[in-house]
């Protein structure tokens, strides 16, 4: 599975963490994030992971910032992307099973990091249910 993840500086040590235990598990990351904690603009790192998900180059993605908020919504604005702001696993979960949300948004001033690489591991290993789910989704975009 290939997953891109962006991050601002509230997020350096959260990308880090999710990164080795995506690796471990043999996933491809394509990483767009910062690595320093000196101040950057979320969009500037969201946008990427919004392309690779939109364009098929990477099957989910992962976005991380102080609240999960303003990545969440630089991502969106791509007409492809379900961002979902997640602060527990089981939000994750129905992120995925009722949405079919393809990026994960993480609220680094929020949770922990082992919070966040849980929910990773949640988000990534549920499956969208569709039926009454799927026409809604379907309702999402702007086309």
């Amino acid at each position: 599975m290939k997953i891109s993840i962006g991050n601002d500086h509230a997020g350096p040590d959260y990308k880090k963490a999710i990164v080795a235990f995506l690796e471990q598990k043999g996933y491809q990351i394509f990483n767009h994030g910062t690595d320093t904690f000196d101040s950057v603009d979320y969009p500037d790192f969201g946008h990427p992971v919004a392309i690779d998900v939109e364009s098929k180059r990477a099957d989910f993605g992962i976005v991380i910032c102080g609240s999960g908020n303003g990545i969440a919504m630089s991502a969106n604005k791509h007409q492809g992307i379900r961002a979902a702001l997640c602060w527990t696993k089981e939000i994750a979960a129905l992120a995925r099973q009722h949405n079919d949300a393809n990026v994960i948004s993480i609220p680094a001033r929020y949770t922990s990091i082992q919070q966040a690489v849980e929910m990773v591991d949640t988000f990534l290993n549920t499956a969208f249910e569709g039926g009454r789910h799927a026409t809604r989704v379907d309702k999402i975009s702007c086309n």
